[in-house]
């Protein structure tokens, strides 16, 4: 079999190249528009940053995996046609600000359309709105006596920073496709292909349109999970409670489980506010208002919880920090990546350049091109942003440090010594809770953390 992927990005590239290195006769050509990423994903360094990730790519590369600009001959090659293009928030129209723009999934569709002169299988990988299957296949039978076509839904379920280990030992894939005889037997087509790894029991099998939805749902509920304990953090700050304790607490009720209940300055990712939009704008669409508004307030939670935290440094800090040099931890949205999408850390930025602050930001994945995209700014020095090429830079001469993402090397820096070249008093604000806040008070720091209480 010959597999091709339309998009080269965080679901692409690292999806197809597991698919490549677990399946040696397959042949998995992975196609984009952007030239410069798939030079990218040959020559390296590769455009995604994942643990492990190398690793994979570099064992199948050049044996039956390969990377390409020529969508159309992958296409023409192929029996089966992934597509991985991002379907981010509508911004335009009909639906602004909540539903999911398919204008790349279209394309997609009628590429394939125009180009395939035998039967294929189009499989969907990117997140999109339940029913979608149904447009896709309209475009794909528009000509009665072209080659037929068999939509499958294949969403993932990948978390940044863990992708690889994700994929080798998933918790479960999903594939959804018509009950038709037809559409069984690509379903099962698809089955075979992860079955090289994953053991069947694994592979759950549905129709498309539960597929479709069960991956707007999941992202849902564990984004319902983190708002709520954050909407617990900010009572915690005001009763004396601990909110890592009260976690830990509620954690261990087997009802419950311990597993997104970490506070922190709020989720970010490309995914989580995302989808939920999508599934606010769905509900709106179908008339269920109550639920569209349950749903939206997860989103408002996490929108309060990210400008709620730089509210507290800008308390902290006497009531301004104009001028103030403030060192930001960690850009990306979390650790082990360096996808910035949605990040908290572009918000607290942004509220802390509108208060007039000097930012100098640290992260080790995260490029100064990133930084000022992400902020709007040209000239990052002019716009009062420094990107500095360690914690101890960005750190000299700061009022406060703030921490963003939980990076790992943030738990076991010198802290003796950056307090030393920090402007006394000296604040830190954690939020991700990584840090021992009571080791930071004895150094001298004024240390605080999200659902930390400040009479402690």
């Amino acid at each position: 079999m010959n597999i091709c992927c339309i998009g080269a990005g965080y679901v692409g590239g690292p999806t197809m190249a597991m698919i490549a290195y677990k399946c040696p006769k397959i042949k998995v050509t992975v196609v984009d528009l952007d030239a410069k990423r798939i030079a990218a994903w040959n020559r390296g360094p590769l455009p995604v940053f994942e643990p492990g990730l190398d690793d994979v790519v570099a064992k199948a590369r050049g044996r039956n995996l390969f990377f390409s600009t020529d969508i159309d001959a992958a296409i023409r090659e192929a029996q089966m046609i992934f597509i991985c293009v991002n379907t981010p928030t509508k911004m335009y129209g009909v639906g602004a600000g909540k539903a999911s723009d398919l204008q790349y999934v279209e394309s997609c569709a009628r590429r394939i359309a125009e180009i395939a002169r035998d039967d294929k299988i189009v499989v969907e990988k990117s997140t999109l709105p339940v029913r979608t299957a149904e447009s896709v296949r309209a475009i794909l039978t528009a000509q009665k006596d072209g080659p037929k076509f068999q939509v499958l839904s294949n969403p993932e379920f990948l978390a940044e920073g863990t992708a690889v280990r994700d994929m080798e030992h998933p918790d479960r894939v999903l594939i959804g496709g018509d009950v038709t005889v037809e559409g069984q037997a690509a379903v099962n087509a698809l089955v075979d292909i992860y079955a090289h790894w994953v053991p069947r029991a694994k592979i759950l099998t549905t129709n498309l349109w539960s597929s479709e939805l069960s991956k707007l749902t999941a992202n849902a509920f564990l984004a319902q999970r983190i708002s709520s304990i954050n909407a617990i953090s900010e009572l915690c700050e005001a009763t004396g409670a601990d909110v890592d304790e009260v976690a830990h607490a509620i954690g261990t009720d087997s009802r419950i489980g311990p597993k997104f209940l970490k506070a922190s300055v709020g989720f970010g990712g490309s995914c989580f506010q995302k989808d939920i939009l999508n599934l606010v704008y769905l509900c709106e669409h179908f008339g269920l208002t109550a639920v569209a508004r349950y749903w939206e307030q997860v989103v408002i939670m996490n929108d309060h919880q990210k400008h709620r935290f730089t509210q507290r440094i800008v308390r902290s800090l006497y009531n301004t920090v104009a001028n103030k040099r403030l060192a930001v931890l960690g850009f990306a949205f979390k650790k082990d990546t360096n996808d910035t999408r949605e990040s908290p850390a572009i918000y607290v930025c942004k509220d802390l350049l509108s208060e007039r602050a000097k930012v100098a930001i640290y992260d080790p994945q995260v490029t100064p091109e990133r930084v000022s995209l992400d902020l709007g700014i040209k000239d990052l020095a002019a716009g009062g942003v420094e990107v500095c090429a360690d914690v101890y830079v960005a750190a000299k001469g700061a009022h406060a440090l703030i921490i963003c993402t939980e990076w790992d090397e943030f738990k076991s820096l010198d802290f003796e010594r950056i307090y030393g070249e920090m402007n006394h008093p000296a604040f830190i604000f954690d939020g991700r809770n990584i840090l021992d806040l009571a080791a930071l008070r004895k150094i001298g720091f004024t240390a605080s953390g999200i659902g930390k209480s400040n009479r402690e």
